[in-house]
């Protein structure tokens, strides 16, 4: 009795945020498709798992603040390409690791310490995906965002192609990035919001010189960025680099910088048209993106809280739950697969 009343809490705080944000096409709902609340705790011999993952990504964050843009990076990656089944953890030629867009992905060795360290207490047990949504939603937490709940029951994928991999690029314009999140079940407020996860981390130059110098083949800079943060940016980023000079980083979200600090100064930068990326930017482009960020800019608490949601409808596209998929013993290798096995 105990464990509905529980679950029903969660949801209708979470449906109360989301109502309360008065945004159009707002998402309320949160589709859990099989995954349960404190699923391991419940329904498996390690009860102790999520606050072993939490004590593991606590140490890992105290070494490398990085973690959680990298973490939060990885999520998306994998949700958006065949669900969240870890397919984006698999190793091997052809794998989605190896898609352009996947270029510079890292956290791998943090979920695997982590799966390591569970295998050792409880083989078989937990899922390599879920792994990685509890350990996003503590780098998360420890970086200032909230510490939201997580529902958990996902197992792994047995496939990952490059082939599959279609993300968008960060140059995409707001109606298409739209169109993407609602074809994977997602609305306006829930691109609007995960678009704040850029609030940490950094970018490459590359994904930004159009912007800064040749804005559509204009010849001229992106008319949405404020000229002062151009130049800015021009200084970090040349026009040409000196041969062999690899491509350097900006942050994109320069106030939090390399505390990687979780944030709303990103709606208030995107306000004042010092974004990074031209997705981030595009906010300004529609009267929903307008309202997010004005919202988020000046309400940090509306921000984390909608946050929690929206990544957790992320969270649920696609998953493989019950008899689906399987438990890797290793997040690198689908059971079959694992060299160690052989």
């Amino acid at each position: 009795m105990w464990c509905s009343r529980e679950r029903l809490l969660v949801l209708v705080v979470l449906g109360l945020w989301a109502t309360c944000l008065h945004v159009a096409e707002g998402g309320t709902k949160l589709p859990l498709n099989g995954l349960v609340l404190h699923y391991y705790r419940k329904n498996t011999q390690c009860t102790k798992a999520e606050k072993l993952i939490t004590g593991a990504v606590r140490k890992a964050w105290a070494k490398d603040r990085s973690i959680t843009p990298a973490l939060l990076r990885l999520v998306y990656s994998d949700c958006f390409v065949r669900g969240c089944d870890a397919s984006i953890l698999l190793d091997g030629e052809g794998s989605e690791k190896e898609a352009p867009q996947n270029a510079g992905l890292r956290g791998f060795d943090v979920v695997d310490s982590i799966k390591h360290e569970l295998e050792s207490k409880c083989p078989g047990v937990v899922s390599c995906a879920d792994i990685l949504h509890l350990a996003t939603r503590d780098a998360v937490a420890l970086a200032g965002g909230w510490k939201y709940p997580v529902f958990t029951g996902r197992r792994d994928g047995y496939e990952s192609d490059a082939k599959m991999v279609d993300l968008p690029p960060p140059s995409v314009s707001w109606d298409d990035a739209l169109s993407y999140f609602k074809s994977r079940g997602l609305d306006v407020l829930d691109l609007g919001t995960l678009l704040g996860a850029h609030t940490l981390g950094v970018t490459h130059c590359r994904y930004v010189h159009d912007r800064i110098y040749n804005f559509n083949d204009t010849g001229l800079p992106d008319d949405l960025m404020d000229c002062r943060f151009a130049r800015q940016l021009a200084k970090t980023c040349p026009y040409r680099y000196p041969p062999g000079q690899p491509d350097p980083t900006v942050f994109l979200n320069p106030r939090s910088g390399g505390n990687f600090t979780f944030e709303s100064s990103y709606y208030s930068r995107v306000l004042d048209n010092q974004a990074v990326l031209g997705i981030d930017q595009q906010l300004v482009t529609s009267k929903d993106g307008v309202r997010i960020a004005s919202e988020f800019a000046y309400e940090f608490d509306d921000f984390k809280r909608y946050f929690a949601l929206a990544i957790s409808r992320m969270g649920s596209v696609g998953v493989l739950t019950g008899s689906q998929g399987e438990i890797r013993r290793s997040c690198r290798f689908t059971n079959a697969h694992n060299p160690k096995s052989k």
